[in-house]
């Protein structure tokens, strides 16, 4: 049984695609005081997966938008549940060629399937309508049936920025915005917290180094 549960856990996270190993417990809460960690923990329960809801994580780039995805995609995945990654664009792209070879209603089920779709990086490129197109299917695909975690550079209000068409942009939110939790992070972004601290430290390094030269 043990070893046939490994085999079922190894499947799932196989087909997951996640692209990172991060788990809940590696988000640095204090970096973001903008985001509830009592509402981070509630996520990490899956109960809005058992209820069909949806997550949005809105915020600048390097927040941490795409680690908590990631990172609730690990705990469906642990939890059973059949959980698929992928970018916006990667998803466009893949619904273009599937429309061009005439796999679109393959394609379709293919995204419907999974109990948990993480759409990662909305807003990073322009979409055409053709893209935005296939984004709206994909979410109606999946309207009242599964549950989508989106992760945007954009607030909702920005949206029509986005797409083309802003009467897709308008149906789009209505749907992903019934019944889910959408999360504001606002904070400074690791990566230039990072960036600035070592290069303090280069330069801390530099005056030791000076220091001995005199």
């Amino acid at each position: 049984m043990a070893a046939a549960e490994a085999r079922r856990q190894a499947s799932l996270a196989r087909f997951a695609c996640l692209p990172a190993p991060w788990r809940i417990a590696d988000f640095d809460f204090d970096a973001q005081p903008s985001l509830e960690r009592k509402l981070v923990t509630e996520l990490a329960t899956l109960r809005f997966v058992a209820d069909k809801g949806n997550v949005l994580l809105i915020g600048p780039p390097g927040v941490g938008k795409t680690m908590l995805a990631v990172a609730l995609g690990h705990a469906a995945v642990q939890a059973g549940m059949r959980t698929y990654y992928t970018t916006a664009a990667e998803l466009v792209a893949r619904c273009h060629k599937a429309a061009l070879e005439g796999r679109w209603a393959t394609t379709m089920r293919f995204y419907a399937g999974p109990r948990l779709l993480i759409i990662d990086e909305l807003g990073y490129l322009p979409m055409p309508s053709e893209g935005a197109a296939a984004l709206f299917q994909v979410v109606t695909q999946r309207y009242g049936k599964g549950s989508i975690v989106l992760t945007t550079n954009l607030g909702v209000g920005s949206w029509g920025r986005i797409f083309d068409d802003p009467m897709v942009a308008a149906a789009m939110l209505d749907r992903l915005l019934h019944r889910s939790v959408v999360l504001n992070i606002d904070g400074e972004s690791y990566r230039m917290r990072t960036h600035r601290a070592r290069a303090e430290r280069l330069r801390g390094g530099a005056k030791e180094t000076d220091r001995r030269g005199a």
